[in-house]
């Protein structure tokens, strides 16, 4: 259920509870992606608005920028979490499904005199104090912007082109199921504060390395096609390895997006890639064209997600992996 008239009230009072001079630490989940960082960077940007003076953006694990995230306003907000506020009066979580995703900053939750959870995963576990947990919204930044309103923070161009990244992130340039009249009735707004949306598309989506295109080519020639698999919808799988990352000299990040030529396979519903970070540790990305509902599989593993889009750490090797995805989606449809 959408966040009832009781909820969006109590994170409204949350905020304006906190003096303008109290210490708010904002925090997304680990390897942050476009709606991660642009809905968080983007709140970040209103609380500004609205006079807060002593603001902080963080995230658990290493610190590093994607680069196509590297231009976005409100960057220096962000802090690495062994610099982040240790005692903050208010915590505000985004994106995040599970604490788990938060790392060593799950105390700073736990301790918050005040908390305000803002998510859109049908699978988020219930933590924190209020919560705006949005399952019909297609990114959380949609839930960003609307408490921001609530907050009569009006939309600038800074604020706009965070949220819009963000949105066009988790609904794939406004191609997937999520992609509402709402949803291009949001990204129309965001626009009309002079935000330049070919700009903003070809450097999140249109720009890659060299090297990333050659081992994007790689990877996608070691796909597996496995017509049975998820009841004779059909499943198609690849890995990508630390060694290949390691041989092209790229960042993680770059396989972020592979997930979406694989999906594109016209013979398979489901679609699994497979991502090394670390020995016989794997994180496993799962998507759907609507007729399999892969978020129980990730739910059963320990992740989350939607019913289109979620994901898992695995662990053992990547046939072992994808072995349990295949059983489990048997398991579910049977």
């Amino acid at each position: 259920m959408s966040p009832s008239a009781e909820q969006w009230a109590a994170a409204v009072a949350a905020v304006r509870s906190a003096g303008a001079g109290d210490e708010v630490l904002l925090i997304c989940h680990v390897n942050p992606d476009g709606d991660a960082l642009g809905s968080m960077l983007g709140f970040a940007l209103g609380l500004r608005r609205l006079g807060f003076t002593r603001i902080q953006a963080t995230f658990p694990g290493q610190f590093s920028i994607p680069d196509p995230y590297a231009g976005l306003p409100g960057l220096d907000l962000l802090v690495p979490e062994t610099d982040a506020y240790g005692d903050p009066g208010m915590v505000m979580v985004f994106d995040v499904a599970s604490e788990s995703r938060l790392g060593g900053l799950a105390g700073r939750l736990a301790a918050a005199p005040r908390s305000v959870v803002l998510d859109h995963h049908a699978s988020n576990t219930g933590f924190g104090q209020v919560r705006l947990v949005d399952p019909l919204a297609a990114a959380t930044s949609v839930v960003a912007e609307q408490l921001l309103s609530r907050l009569d923070v009006p939309l600038d161009a800074e604020i706009a082109e965070c949220f819009y990244v963000a949105l066009a992130t988790d609904t794939g340039s406004f191609k997937f199921d999520m992609t509402t009249v709402a949803v291009h009735e949001l990204a129309a707004r965001l626009i009309a504060t002079g935000i330049r949306p070919g700009e903003i598309s070809r450097r999140i989506f249109d720009s890659k390395p060299f090297g990333a295109m050659k081992l994007t080519g790689e990877v996608l020639g070691r796909a597996v096609l496995d017509p049975a698999a998820a009841g004779g919808l059909g499943m198609v799988w690849t890995y990508a390895t630390l060694s290949d990352l390691e041989r092209y000299s790229q960042p993680p990040y770059v396989l972020d997006t592979l997930i979406d030529p694989v999906r594109s396979v016209a013979e398979a519903d489901v679609s699994v890639l497979v991502k090394q970070v670390g020995t016989r540790e794997w994180s496993v990305s799962l998507r759907s064209k609507g007729a399999v509902d892969v978020s129980g599989v990730a739910i059963s593993q320990g992740g989350g997600g939607h019913r289109l889009a979620a994901g898992f750490t695995g662990f053992g090797e990547p046939d072992d992996v994808v072995a349990t995805v295949r059983r489990l989606l048997d398991d579910f449809l049977n």
